[in-house]
């Protein structure tokens, strides 16, 4: 019998959580259809996950959504997390320099994961990261001050398993200019995105070496582009750059700039 298979049932299970966290509130006939699988297996998954509640069901529109348990173990997970208690301070006090967001994230194979964030204090603006959502490298500051960290071989590795596609306008998906970007950004030290991920918003980003001397970490400084301006980026990358030489002292790794 199909279900038999374990890693089967496990992948089933995972493609229904990553599409009710994907796409929010949905009922079993959507769900069935955008993961091409019978409705029968789908709603026994659900009745599985809605008795550890971990999903539930609405009375009155029937449809299935998770629930905040998962948001228990994320916290439980980011708590275990020391990179997070030993930069916090570094970048809130990144944050109160700049009076923009302040990101730190951690590598997670092709993409970032936003592990702390300080909000601006200057703004009711809202950027819409937030902790626990994942980023791809190619298109972020962040990813791109990581990358160049690799090697030419890494970098293209990583982009050939990536699905490249243009998130807004500015969004660069031509592999040879892309590598233009990346010598620049060795070169200069600090990578930006110009509104590549997300219209409206740029950043300036440095990335971070775990004690093994590898890329594992970035911050970035974050804003909407009227408060972004070339002159502006300018004044904040002596201030990022000298956030991740201190942080990287703190973290034991010489030679950080």
């Amino acid at each position: 019998m199909e279900e038999k298979n374990p890693i089967q049932v496990s992948e089933r299970i995972f493609s229904v959580i990553e599409c009710l966290a994907r796409n929010g509130s949905m009922g079993l006939l959507d769900l069935s259809k955008e993961l091409n699988l019978n409705k029968t297996t789908v709603h026994r998954i659900l009745n599985s996950l809605i008795c550890m509640d971990y999903a539930r069901q609405n009375p009155e529109s029937l449809k299935y959504s998770l629930t905040f348990k998962f948001c228990g173990l994320t916290n439980q997970i980011l708590a275990q997390n020391n990179m997070i208690s030993l930069a916090r301070p570094y970048i809130k006090e990144l944050a109160e320099q700049t009076g923009e967001t302040v990101h730190l994230v951690e590598i997670n194979g092709r993409e970032a994961v936003y592990i702390d964030k300080v909000e601006a204090s200057r703004s009711s603006v809202r950027l819409v990261s937030m902790v626990g959502k994942s980023i791809p490298l190619y298109c972020s500051g962040v990813g791109k001050a990581m990358l160049a960290e690799m090697s030419d071989e890494k970098v293209k590795e990583i982009w050939n398993s990536s699905n490249i596609c243009s998130l807004t306008e500015h969004t660069i998906t031509d592999f040879s200019r892309f590598m233009d970007l990346i010598r620049q950004i060795r070169k200069n030290g600090y990578a930006l995105d110009n509104e590549e991920n997300e219209l409206g918003v740029r950043c300036i980003a440095v990335s971070l070496k775990n004690y093994k001397g590898k890329p594992t970490y970035a911050i970035s400084v974050s804003a909407p582009k009227d408060r972004m301006s070339d002159k502006r980026i300018e004044e904040i990358r002596s201030m990022i750059l000298c956030t991740k030489e201190n942080l990287q002292r703190e973290m034991g790794v010489s030679g950080s700039i």
